[in-house]
C-alpha cells in the first residue's frame, strides 16, 4: 500500500475485510472525515455507516484517548494502541487500534485507515473473574456496583444540561473522573476541562487563579493574567474540594454562578463567563453552613444535582474487577505480568478496609508489581499498611494483658497489707519477680 496514495482501493478493502473479520475498519480523509466505515464497525460500535460518512471521526467515533489528539498525523502509525470508544447505546468498549496514514508528495497527512480489534480478556480476567457480564467501564471507572451503575446513569442524564453537579466521597473514590465523565459525555466535549484543588492554594494565589488578575493588580504582577474560570470558555471548571474555598471567595463565586461575568483582580472590567462549574468535596456542606463557615445560597446553587459515591469498602464486589483492570493496565509498562494471585494474598485484599479507595488499591498493585518479579501475586508482595492491622491489635492485647496483671498485683499487695513474701506466694512468683514487676508498674 503506498503511502503516498489517499484513497483505498476496494480489492484492498476486500482483502482486508478478510483478513481482519472480527475488525471494525474505517477510512478517513485529510479533514478526518470517516470515508468508509465497514459492516464489523456497525455491528461493533453500533452505527450505521450512513450515520457516520461525513462525520469528523473525533465527533462522530467517540475516543477518549483521541479526544486530545490522535497522533497518526504525526507518527504516520499506530500499532497495537488500547483505545476506549462508545458504542451507540453510550457504554465504552475497548479495542486495540492499528492506523496507518496516506501522505501527499509533499509528506503532509492526506488521510488514513484504521483497524480495530476487539481487546482480547485477560488471562487474569478468564482465571479470577470469569466473564464479567455484568461489570460496566464507563470513562475511566469501573464498576458491577448497582449504586455505581446509576450514578453512570445520573451522569450521562446531567450532561445533556449545564445543571451544576456537586460530587461528595471520600478521597481516592474517582470524583473528578465523574466530572471528566460528564464533560466528556455534555456537547462542552471539545472544549476545555480545567480543574483546580482549591485546598492547595492561599487565599490570595486561589482568587488570581480563579479570577485572573491584571499587570500591577498586586506585587509581583508583572504581566495580566487569565484565570482559569477565563481558560475554561466554552467548556467545564472543576473544583474539587469546594468546601475549602476561603469565605471572601465564596461571593464573588456565586457572582459567577448568578450572573455568569467575573472581574479580574485589579481590574473593573466584566468579563462574560461561559463555562459549566462542577464542583466536588469529601465533607459535608451542610456542617460547614452550619459552622458559619460556607455561604447556604452558595451551597444551594452548586449542589443542584448531588452525587454521593459510595467508598469501596461498601462495594467490595468491585475490588476483583478493579485488580483484574489495573493489573492488566501496568502489564503494559511494567516488566511483571501478575496472572494470578494466591488465596491467602486475595483474602488480605478482600478483607482490607481500603482508607485510601480506589487510588490505594492501583498504588498496591503499583507496589506488587515492583518488589516482585514473579506471577504469582502473594502475600509478600502487599504493602506494609496490611500488616499494620494485626500489630496494632497484637499492642492492644498485650497493653490489656500488661494492665490486668498490673491490677491483680495490687489487689494481692492490698489484701497481704504490703507483705511482699506472701504476696509473691499468691502470685506464684520469686520475691525478685516481684520486686521488678512492682518497679515495672510503679507500685
Amino acid at each position: 500500500m503506498s503511502t503516498n496514495s489517499s484513497k483505498v482501493s476496494t480489492s484492498t478493502l476486500t482483502t482486508l475485510e478478510q483478513l481482519f473479520s472480527r475488525a471494525a475498519i474505517f477510512q478517513v480523509d485529510k479533514e478526518r472525515r470517516i470515508t468508509y466505515w465497514n459492516k464489523q464497525a456497525e455491528n461493533l460500535l453500533g452505527f450505521k455507516a450512513s450515520e457516520m460518512l461525513g462525520q469528523n471521526c473525533l465527533s462522530g467515533n467517540r475516543c477518549n484517548q483521541c479526544m486530545t489528539g490522535c497522533g497518526l498525523s504525526e507518527h504516520h502509525s499506530i500499532d497495537d494502541f488500547l483505545i476506549e470508544l462508545y458504542h451507540k447505546s453510550g457504554t465504552l468498549v475497548q479495542f486495540r487500534k492499528y492506523a496507518h496514514a496516506f501522505l501527499d508528495k509533499q509528506g503532509r497527512f492526506n488521510g488514513g485507515i484504521e483497524v480495530l480489534l476487539p481487546k482480547q480478556p485477560s488471562p487474569y480476567t478468564a482465571t479470577l473473574t470469569g466473564t464479567n457480564h455484568d461489570s460496566h467501564y464507563f470513562h475511566g471507572i469501573v464498576s458491577r456496583d448497582p449504586a455505581m451503575l446509576e450514578i453512570f446513569k445520573i451522569v450521562r442524564n446531567v450532561a445533556e444540561t449545564d445543571v451544576n453537579v456537586l460530587a461528595r466521597g471520600e478521597s481516592g473514590t474517582g470524583k473528578e473522573l465523574i466530572a471528566r465523565a460528564i464533560h466528556d459525555e455534555s456537547r462542552r466535549r471539545d472544549k476545555p476541562f480545567v480543574a483546580i484543588n482549591c485546598a492547595s492554594l492561599s487565599a490570595s494565589l486561589l482568587e488570581s487563579e480563579l479570577f485572573g488578575h491584571i499587570k500591577g493588580a498586586f506585587t509581583g504582577a508583572v504581566r495580566d493574567h487569565a484565570g482559569i474560570i477565563q481558560q475554561a470558555k466554552g467548556g467545564t471548571l472543576f473544583l474539587d474540594e469546594i468546601a475549602e474555598l476561603p469565605i471572601n471567595l465564596q461571593a464573588k463565586l456565586l457572582r459567577v454562578l448568578q450572573e455568569r461575568v467575573f472581574s479580574p483582580l485589579g481590574s473593573e472590567k466584566v468579563i462574560k463567563a461561559d463555562m459549566r462549574i462542577l464542583a466536588a468535596t469529601h465533607q459535608s456542606l451542610r456542617k460547614r453552613v452550619k459552622e458559619g463557615l460556607f455561604r447556604e445560597d452558595l451551597m444551594y446553587r452548586l449542589r443542584v444535582v448531588p452525587l454521593f459515591i459510595p467508598p469501596l469498602r461498601e462495594r467490595k464486589g468491585d475490588i476483583r474487577l478493579l485488580l483484574d483492570y489495573f493489573i492488566d493496565e501496568l502489564s503494559k509498562t511494567n516488566h511483571r505480568r501478575i496472572t494470578e494471585i494466591e488465596p491467602d494474598a486475595m483474602r488480605k485484599l478482600l478483607d482490607y478496609e481500603w482508607p485510601g479507595n480506589v487510588r490505594e488499591l492501583r498504588n498496591v498493585i503499583e507496589y506488587a508489581s515492583a518488589v516482585s518479579r514473579e506471577q504469582v501475586l502473594t502475600v509478600n508482595d502487599l504493602p506494609p499498611e496490611f500488616f499494620e492491622e494485626k500489630l496494632i491489635k497484637d499492642l492492644s492485647r498485650k497493653d490489656t494483658l500488661l494492665e490486668s496483671e498490673k491490677l491483680k498485683i495490687k489487689k494481692i499487695l492490698l489484701e497481704c497489707e504490703g507483705n511482699l513474701d506472701l504476696t509473691a506466694d499468691l502470685l506464684n512468683i520469686s520475691r525478685t519477680t516481684l520486686w521488678r514487676k512492682r518497679k515495672k508498674y510503679d507500685l
